[in-house]
């Protein structure tokens, strides 16, 4: 990515007379502050999820329930004031849950908020040593592994809440007392229990235009507010929430214990609240990539921030805080602008928390449990796992996640740190070796990281060569010691010396002496070197010493066999794997990507996609007939019926571009001209040209500024339009109906090689903003297609 923007950097310019004013301020005064309406909305959202999961985390550890309302708004106050990710919220995370609970086990409450005050101070040191981004070293596979064994603790010990029981300590205590709490359910918890997981689950799946304006309130609070009223009409005994007063509310004192024991509890805290605030800002930088108005995150100002906001929550009686994954995707998913709906939200809870307080009693603490392990089972992702597991680190994944489970957080970080070392050490050593003989060559070859290990193995590989022969070696690693470079080296010049000739090439087989993609020919050619411009022969000179004749045009053919033949010498060895699994697994695409035939619409280079990713259908005009139309064209339903219903795509984009053949051929040609196969099918374009000359709708917006031309106009409106036809379809209605596919809209500025998105929140306005480049894959589309690289 781009190098961040300094924050808050000192001004070095010249003081200004009195009468000159900042821009946008008011004269005579100092600028007002104010707040966007869009923060006041996000702030209003991210309120009403944070306030039932507050109280819940705050259960769940044994903490008071206040601990949960003062964590929350500190999070949201001084996090948000002070950190470096303006859309991240903070407060009591989820992940924090079990290192608390244990604490406040071991030392008690008021040493908790001791120990939350020490991490806090740890943070800070840690910000002012600016090893914020060391943090992110740390495996994915080990962050996730540590995330999902915190989620199957709380999980099981909230289980026994549900049920009507009391959790114990230890998991494995709750499971081996799993039978005895299943004899004694208690109806009346475990009917709320299931009222509050139904509506959890069911509510963002409401169906229908009413449906998707029912779901803006956030499902954990009409879960929770729900239970609770069915409690209260029910007359039912339960268990509820109790508020003791703000006067009795217990606040740090000084650590009681075992000095080792505190430290350990302290790093512990440290280690668990950085790692999954700074990961969770990275998350927003990804989630907000294609926003301008939004900073890139500073993290180790973040880091300061959220060291700030432990040590105010610790010494105030709250619980240790963390950035919170599903109030920050929340916050920028409701439209915030800048860090005012986090501090907001905070002011929120301090207001619900000072007078909500007769309502907040009334909510049943078994419907709290079961929203907690909610929260604890989507800890573990499938999504995870399967990534780890294509990444061969399942081993990583799976022990830390045990270690959490039965050690606790942070031997079960060490475990996979450990895990994670010794698989390291096994690629690194794991080297294969072979010796073959094909039509008089000797080839050698090399898998695997060439380290001191395995010289014995190689020069015996090395000496089975005669004397005198051609030799290939081929080395298909990323990396040689000094070891093995001399033993190779030596080997090399004595076989020369012998008469014998050897060749060392890479996996593609080009020469390591030589610059990857330059062959012997001389050929420079990129992958997405236009054809009619491909010159891979050097020019002839002219006899007459002038400037190089241009070889002659080859003929199509010649090109076609030559391209396939790079291929299979350059990329089928690095992609020969991952197809192959491809084979084995068969497809699972997770986006339908419905494009023009255009030839300067390489569908791969501007989406960053690779095999397997997008299930692509490419027509003259990026069009989508209207199901059940006179002379509609079967395959486009077709493949759309089958991404769809068979291959279960979570989303479709339509993408136009600009200079669109199709798009001029429907603004020049008469439509009651003679009907050729070309102008039948540009037929379906008709509706698109229709809406773009309705002088009643406005034009099409791009990156807010008006389109070129009517041609562009068109194209931007063809995108929207076929959209139209695509949720006709009845597949396509269903999916968006129970909320399992989204559509989305893209235009490719040809000329600029920039993409741009349609606004999802008003797709019928056609706003089409830029999307930004970020470091990585998906720069074109990285906001749409969450693919999976090769």
């Amino acid at each position: 990515m781009s190098a961040c923007v300094p924050t808050h950097a000192p001004d070095s310019s010249p003081p200004r007379a009195e009468s000159e004013h900042q821009p946008h301020s008011p004269p005579g005064g100092p600028r007002r502050f104010r707040v966007a309406g869009a923060d006041v909305s996000a702030s209003i959202a991210v309120f009403l999820i944070a306030l039932p999961l507050s109280l819940g985390i705050a259960l769940a550890t044994g903490a008071p329930l206040q601990a949960g309302l003062v964590a929350a708004a500190v999070g949201g106050i001084v996090a948000g004031r002070l950190g470096g990710s303006p859309l991240q919220v903070s407060g009591p995370a989820a992940g924090l849950t079990v290192v608390t609970a244990d604490l406040i086990h071991q030392y008690g409450w008021r040493t908790t908020c001791a120990i939350t005050v020490l991490a806090g101070l740890a943070q800070l040191g840690l910000a002012q040593l600016r090893v914020a981004r060391s943090a992110l070293a740390v495996s994915p596979a080990i962050v996730h592994g540590m995330l999902a064994g915190i989620g199957v603790t709380i999980a099981v010990a909230q289980l026994h809440i549900v049920l009507g029981g009391t959790p114990q300590s230890a998991v494995l205590d709750n499971v081996r007392a799993l039978p005895a709490q299943l004899a004694q359910l208690h109806p009346a918890a475990v009917s709320m229990s299931a009222l509050t997981l139904a509506l959890l689950f069911a509510w963002p799946r409401l169906p229908g235009p009413v449906g998707r304006r029912l779901r803006s309130v956030p499902a954990a609070l009409v879960a929770v507010a729900g239970a609770t009223a069915a409690a209260a009409l029910a007359g039912l005994s339960l268990p509820k929430v109790e508020l003791p007063s703000w006067r009795s509310h217990a606040l740090a004192g000084l650590p009681e214990g075992p000095v080792l024991g505190l430290v350990a509890a302290v790093l512990t805290t440290t280690l668990v609240c950085s790692v999954q605030s700074l990961l969770g800002a990275v998350a927003m930088d990804k989630l907000a990539a294609g926003r301008t108005d939004v900073r890139r995150s500073d993290l180790d100002r973040e880091l300061r921030g959220q060291g700030a906001a432990n040590v105010v929550s610790g010494a105030l009686g709250g619980l240790p805080i963390a950035g919170v994954a599903v109030r920050s995707t929340a916050n920028v998913r409701a439209g915030a602008v800048s860090r005012n709906s986090t501090m907001l939200h905070g002011v929120w809870v301090v207001a619900a928390a000072l007078l909500l307080v007769p309502a907040l009693e009334l909510i049943p603490l078994a419907s709290l449990a079961a929203l907690v392990m909610a929260v604890g089972l989507q800890m573990v992702s499938l999504h995870h796992i399967r990534t780890v597991t294509r990444h061969r680190e399942v081993l990583v994944y799976a022990a830390t996640t045990l270690g959490v489970v039965l050690l606790g957080v942070l031997e079960g970080v060490a475990i996979g740190i450990a895990v994670a070392v010794g698989v390291a050490l096994h690629r690194l050593t794991r080297t294969r070796i072979a010796h073959e003989e094909k039509d008089g060559v000797h080839h050698v070859h090399v898998r695997g990281q060439l380290t001191f290990l395995a010289v014995p193995r190689l020069s015996r590989a090395l000496h089975q060569v005669p004397q005198g022969a051609e030799t290939v070696v081929e080395l298909d690693g990323s990396f040689m010691d000094h070891a093995a470079y001399e033993s190779l080296q030596d080997w090399q010049h004595a076989h020369r010396a012998r008469g014998g000739s050897v060749e060392i090439t890479g996996r593609a087989g080009t020469r390591i002496a030589e610059p990857a993609g330059t062959s012997a020919a001389g050929c420079r050619c990129r992958p997405w070197t236009a054809w009619r411009n491909h010159q891979c022969a050097a020019p002839a000179p002219s006899p007459a010493g002038g400037p190089a004749e241009e070889p002659a045009e080859k003929p199509s053919g010649h090109q076609l066999a030559r391209g396939i033949s790079v291929f299979q010498a350059n990329t089928a060895p690095l992609v020969r794997h991952e197809l192959a699994r491809l084979a084995r697994e068969g497809q699972q695409p997770s986006q339908l990507f419905l494009t023009c035939a255009d030839s300067r619409l390489v569908t791969s280079m501007i989406t960053s996609s690779g095999p397997g990713d997008l299930f692509v259908v490419r027509n003259v005009g990026n069009l989508v007939p209207r199901p059940g139309e006179e002379s509609a064209d079967d395959s486009v339903a077709a493949a759309i019926e089958y991404a769809v219903e068979v291959l279960k795509v979570r989303s479709i984009t339509v993408c136009g571009h600009s200079g669109c053949g199709a798009m001029q051929a429907l603004l020049t040609t008469d439509p009651q001209g003679s009907q050729t196969p070309l102008k039948r099918w540009l037929r379906h374009g008709l509706p698109s040209l229709e809406r773009a000359t309705d002088k009643g709708r406005p034009w099409a917006r791009i990156a807010g500024r008006e389109p070129a031309d009517a041609v562009e106009h068109l194209c931007l409106t063809n995108v929207i339009q076929q959209l139209t036809h695509l949720r006709a379809h009845e597949c396509v209605e269903r999916a968006l109906r129970e909320g399992s596919l989204e559509l989305h809209g893209m235009y490719f500025h040809v000329g600029e090689a920039q993409a741009y998105l349609l606004k999802e929140d008003a797709p019928d306005s056609g706003v089409f903003d830029r999307v930004a480049g970020t470091t990585g894959a998906g720069q074109a589309a990285g906001a749409v297609l969450h693919d999976t690289r090769v």
